[in-house]
Parts: structure tokens; sequence; C-alpha cells
């Protein structure tokens, strides 16, 4: 433990220096308390350096609702693109100057004897009285086990460092995973006229423009953003769902996979197994395809009723059909023989906590918590999926769990202002 010439002291630190933790400062710095927050990299990193190069919202950009700086450009339904986004944020954290310490890497967070959290760092050591973890869910990368028998001749390249198609080595890539990095990288390399290939998960997809609006813009007036995770019927489920893909590119679009199948996209069910050269895959590619359409008719679904309910005035629904299935599935292939020379794992991420001393986590390794707050006391989580609500990860509803957060904080501020009047009239 760290002599107290190397310790600092204040009321919250804050853990992670993004969009959820500057929303925490946010709402710290109106409410007047004290606080610091830390950030291993530099704030915003993930949307600098861990976005690819034609990187863009797929949600419209009137969902940007950080606090004290809702979007004001003049494409309220447009997506921004990356740089966008990052001058966007930036103009957020230089909206209200937030105490954020940059290049401070957190070594662990733990329980004093005295009940205070202590906050171990590679500068200092902090005591507080309250902790906001906000290091959001996306630091380690799920990748399957037999990975590391694929042949070291073809390169494995992360969704989190993928940049730009140029990077990716000559031959056929193989891009392993549908949520909406994947989808979108593979598009990416498609319009770039490169020889891409696509194993397809159980990832949903979602309409864009569906009877003359964005089908977020239907879902957020119908109430589907503002439900809670207590509200869904499957909590922990939901929890986990991928994200449904569709794209913000070139003013926005929905992705068919059967429409690429059409235009000559090679399409896989789920990856089984790799040994060296040689690759597996589930004959599930039929069955991937009827889920995700599943999950777009229910959105379609659910904005019908919408408008017959409310007697709206909107174009008339249009005609579903699937216009490809595959034939015959592939279920194995050799990968030299195919010319793969590359692939792109869009597998998915999960939060790292190994730094979490504090027991709070369930045997899934995610948070105990309800809306952020963990029954082990000061210690609250934000910014994640569901949070909250669907927006709770994203710019949408972030403030809203932020203020509730500080809010909680405030009262509880509140409580030991009190003991302490009634202990010295005492």
């Amino acid at each position: 433990m760290m002599q107290d010439s190397n310790t600092e002291r204040t009321t919250v630190v804050v853990v992670g220096g993004g969009q959820a933790g500057l929303s925490a400062s946010y709402h710290l710095c109106k409410s007047g308390i004290k606080h610091v927050v830390l950030e291993r990299s530099q704030r915003f990193h993930s949307w600098k350096k861990d976005r690819w190069d034609s990187f863009c919202l797929v949600t419209p950009n009137w969902q940007c609702r950080l606090p004290g700086w809702h979007y004001s450009g003049d494409d309220p339904n447009g997506y921004m693109v990356k740089d966008d986004i990052v001058d966007y944020l930036e103009g957020f954290a230089n909206s209200f100057q937030p105490p954020i310490r940059e290049g401070v890497r957190v070594i662990d967070v733990d329980r004093c004897p005295n009940g205070k959290i202590s906050i171990t760092t590679s500068e200092t050591r902090w005591i507080s009285d309250f902790v906001i973890l906000a290091t959001g869910s996306y630091d380690l990368q799920v990748k399957p086990d037999f990975a590391k028998n694929l042949n070291p001749d073809i390169v494995q390249v992360s969704s989190k460092s993928y940049k730009r198609p140029s990077d990716i080595p000559d031959g056929t890539c193989l891009v392993i995973g549908t949520g909406q990095s994947g989808v979108q990288m593979m598009e990416d390399l498609w319009i770039e006229g490169r020889d891409v290939r696509l194993a397809v998960g159980s990832a949903p997809r979602s309409p864009r423009i569906y009877r003359g609006r964005d089908a977020t813009d239907w879902l957020f007036e119908i109430g589907e953003y503002s439900k809670t995770i207590e509200e869904q019927a499957d909590p922990k489920r939901t929890e986990a769902k991928t994200n449904h893909y569709l794209s913000g590119r070139d003013g926005g679009h929905e992705i068919d996979l059967r429409d690429f199948a059409l235009k000559g996209l090679k399409l896989y069910g789920t990856v089984s197994n790799i040994e060296n050269d040689q690759i597996f895959f589930k004959p599930n590619l039929e069955e991937n395809l009827d889920q995700a359409d599943e999950s777009y008719l229910k959105i379609c679904r659910m904005i019908d009723d919408y408008i017959d309910t409310e007697g709206i005035d909107a174009p008339d629904r249009p005609v579903f059909t699937k216009k490809w299935k595959p034939k015959v599935e592939t279920v194995s292939l050799n990968m030299k023989t195919e010319g793969i020379t590359s692939i792109i794992w869009c597998t998915g991420f999960k939060p790292d906590y190994s730094w979490l001393k504090i027991d709070c986590l369930d045997i899934r390794g995610r948070p105990i918590h309800k809306r952020g707050i963990t029954p082990k006391d000061g210690v609250y989580f934000l910014g994640m999926n569901w949070l909250n609500t669907w927006g709770s990860g994203r710019f949408l509803s972030v403030a809203d769990d932020a203020e509730f957060l500080v809010q909680d904080i405030m009262s509880k501020l509140s409580i030991i202002d009190s003991s302490k009047n009634i202990a010295v009239s005492i």
C-alpha cells in the first residue's frame, strides 16, 4: 500500500473517460461534488483509435443527447461519420472542462479497512467515498478457442484493429460474425472490390427506412427505447443480445445478406472449428438468415400495429420476400485451396474487470446492479448496454443514467452530512 505522500483524496472517482464517464463528470460538476476522472489512454480513445475509417453511427444524429450537449447540427436525420463523432464528443468535453487525468491506468479498486474505496493507479493512489466504473463493455475480444489452431500463415485481424481495406492482405478475406461490425466491414471490403466472404452468425437485423420514416424514429415514438431491462420478458437474454445490423453509411440503408448473396457474396453458417487450413461450419446458414429476417419482421409488425392503432397516415406496408436462400450449405472448406489469406474476427467483446477487487460480479462476470447501483456501498456502474434501457450504452440515454447515479450519490452524501451534524450536536 502506497505511503500517504502518494495518496490523494476525493469524494468520487470515475474510472473511464469516454462518453459515460464524462457524462457522470458533467453532473458531478453541476452538483458541486469533488471528483476526478481517470482515463488509461486519452479521452474518447475508443472513438479515435478503435474504429475503422468509414465508421459512422447507425442511429440518427438527433439521438446524440449527451448532457447539455444535444446534437445541434444541420443534419439531425443523418448519421455522423467518425471524425464528426469525435468533434461532437470533444465539443461536449470542452463545454464544461472535466477534471480528467489521462494516461492513468487503474491497477485495482478495493475496499479500505475504514470502508472507503481505494483506487490504485499507475501514478498514485486515490481514496474516495464513491467510485463510478464507466469502462464500457468492449475490452477483451471474444474469440473461440479453436482460433489458435489456424494456420499461422493466415492473418488474423481483430474488429477493433481493422481500419481500411488496403490494410488487409491480398487474396480472399473471410469475415467471421454478423453483428454491426461484421456486416459493415464486409460491406467496406465489398465496396472496394475486394474478394470477401462472410460466416453468418445469429445476429438480428433491422429495417432502416420503413413506411416513410427511419425505423429508430418509429421505435422511439412508440416508446420501445424507454422500456427498462426489468420490463423485458427475459432480462438476461435481452442483456446478452447482439445489436441489430444495419448501416448509416451514405445516408443510411438496411443490410439484407440475401441481396449480397444474389450479387455473388459467398455466405457460410456459424464457424464450428478450425484445423490448420481446414475450417468447419454449422449447417445453419438458412436458419440464421431466417432468424435475422424474423427480427426484421417483428420490428415491422410493431410499427404496423402502432400506425394502425394511432390512425397515422403512412405509406402502405411493403411486401416482404426472401430474395435468396442457400441450395446447399457448405460444412467445411480448405482455406488454402480457396485462397483465403486473412480472417477478420467480429465475434464480440466482453469487459475486463480483473482489476476490480470488490466482489460485485455474478458468475458470468457481469456486474450485479440495479440501474448501475450495486449492493456494495459506494460502487456504481455506468455506460453498459441495457444498464437501464436500450439507450443506456448509447448517446441516447447515457446522460439520464449518469444523472440518476449522481442523484443517488447526492442523497447518500446528505445522509452522511446529517449523521455528522447529529454527532456534533450530541
